[in-house]
């Protein structure tokens, strides 16, 4: 049974969230303040963090800061609809994805198992042994681990995901249509900026070990591509 932490402060939609979850299979644990939501999330007893932004004590992006120096587990974090800079702030401090409040149940439960499913594929999909390399570049998708010419790549659930798309298609272009779908487990939605941060924040972590080099390329109006050499 797959363990959620939920944090939010809106005790009723907590509630039906946890009802409808609980019916497919879930085990949820709900917080309703970021100091306890950061505590819960470093216990070690959940696979998946739902955090809204707007609580009380301490909001959806401090508790996402103080979670992401000690942890990678995936967060999907809940946004106010039509607030882009939240969700581009949250994505920048490593959430894996976000949902629009007010959101259904039906799309929080697809949204976590399109996360879970990476996660979970990469954890058993492929033995240990198997190494990809592509120039300093090396991937273990078995345990969703990187790393750029033997120094580790710290990288999100969704970071490693979509670094996995380009290292196949090395020296190959990938549209922004084909990294969402197999990097987030969902069509790419109009205006959708996540592809982007993301792909930001992995170059960011990439750069710090390159020297310089420009490892992914923009292709524009194409997409992205991981270069071999």
């Amino acid at each position: 049974m797959t363990h959620v932490l939920i944090a939010d402060d809106d005790i009723e939609l907590v509630e039906m969230l946890k009802e409808y979850l609980e019916r497919e299979d879930f085990q949820i644990t709900a917080v309703h303040h970021g100091e306890q939501a950061v505590i819960e999330a470093l216990s070690g007893r959940h696979e998946i963090v739902v955090l809204d932004v707007m609580m009380p004590r301490m909001n959806g992006l401090d508790a996402l800061r103080r979670i992401r120096v000690e942890s990678r587990i995936p967060v999907l974090m809940l946004t106010a609809r039509g607030d882009d800079v939240d969700r581009i702030i949250g994505l920048e401090l490593g959430a894996d994805d976000y949902v629009p409040k007010p959101c259904t149940p039906r799309e929080l439960l697809a949204r976590l198992r399109a996360i879970l499913r990476r996660t979970q594929t990469g954890r058993h999909g492929l033995p240990d042994a198997q190494v990809m390399q592509i120039g300093a570049l090396r991937l273990w998708p078995s345990q969703r681990r990187a790393e750029w010419n033997e120094q580790l790549l710290e990288l999100t659930s969704t970071e490693f995901s979509l670094l996995e798309v380009l290292a196949k298609n090395a020296g190959r272009t990938v549209s922004k249509h084909e990294l969402s779908e197999q990097g987030l487990g969902r069509p790419l939605a109009r205006f959708d900026r996540n592809i982007d941060v993301h792909l930001s924040s992995i170059r960011q972590k990439i750069n710090a070990h390159a020297e310089g080099r420009t490892v992914i390329q923009t292709v524009y109006r194409q997409g992205y591509m991981l270069t071999r050499e």
